[in-house]
């Protein structure tokens, strides 16, 4: 074999570049939970709910901390679970779940300000919020282009958070512990790389025979609300059966599709 100097030393630079960046991209995920300990609220939350995080991993033999982690929600039920798994490979598993403690609007998308609907549809943590006048807070980028497609152009409505503080006008609240821990979860997702934590918001869980009724009720009086929700049902159904989430896209009708 020919020594070839040129390619050997691409070679050497490509490594020790590769190097250089993971050590630099490893100090700036770490570092995303360091800077949120600068704040007060957050420094406050790690220090009283880390160690019960801990022992409630161990409890369930998951390994901690988890790199991924996903959201879903169900207004009807009052439900907010939290899926978490290590490897994207893996499938996901049931952490816990937290009761939301106040409710606004009914079933159904929001479609512009003050509607005082909380959306439904597919999201993901745009913003953290350390100084929210809810204790704390997690964004949703609502709305979200099948929103900008369906919802009032001028008027779409924004600021939609899972917050604390049990109060709500369209929001998803739970109570200060639980914004807490929830947010020291998200932190070390993101800190390990995940860049968009998704939220999945259900009208309710559509397996549950109470839940099912309601809809079809809710379905029997307004018939384009079980067409849009069509998509969600699959959605829900495909994370039941396997436990992955599949890739959602949006079609030019602003109708969600998946893969």
């Amino acid at each position: 074999m020919k020594f070839n100097a040129m390619k050997f030393s691409n070679i050497v630079f490509l490594l020790a570049f590769q190097v250089i960046f993971n050590s630099f991209s490893g100090r700036a995920q770490s570092s995303f939970v360091e800077y949120q300990k600068s704040f007060s609220r957050v420094s406050k939350a790690f220090a009283n709910r880390e160690d019960t995080l801990k022992k409630q991993f161990a409890a369930k033999k998951l390994a901690w901390p988890m790199n991924y982690i996903y959201i879903r929600s169900f207004k009807f039920n009052s439900d907010l679970q939290v899926w978490v798994k290590n490897r994207l490979s893996d499938t996901f598993t049931l952490f816990k779940s937290y009761r939301i403690c106040a409710l606004a609007g009914t079933v159904g998308p929001k479609r512009m300000e003050g509607d005082y609907q909380v959306p439904e549809g597919f999201y993901y943590i745009n913003e953290f919020n350390a100084n929210s006048m809810y204790h704390l807070s997690l964004g949703l980028n609502y709305p979200n282009p099948s929103d900008k497609l369906l919802a009032d152009s001028m008027r779409p409505g924004g600021e939609i958070y899972i917050h604390g503080s049990c109060v709500t006008v369209g929001c998803i609240p739970i109570t200060d512990p639980q914004i807490e821990e929830l947010y020291i979860l998200s932190a070390y997702a993101k800190a390990a790389g995940q860049e968009f934590i998704p939220v999945h918001i259900f009208p309710a869980k559509y397996r549950d025979e109470k839940s099912a009724d309601y809809l079809e009720k809710i379905y029997t009086a307004d018939p384009s609300l079980k067409s849009f929700e069509a998509n969600l049902r699959r959605v829900y159904d495909f994370f039941e059966d396997h436990r992955k989430l599949p890739v959602v896209a949006v079609s030019p009708k602003g109708e969600y599709v998946f893969y």
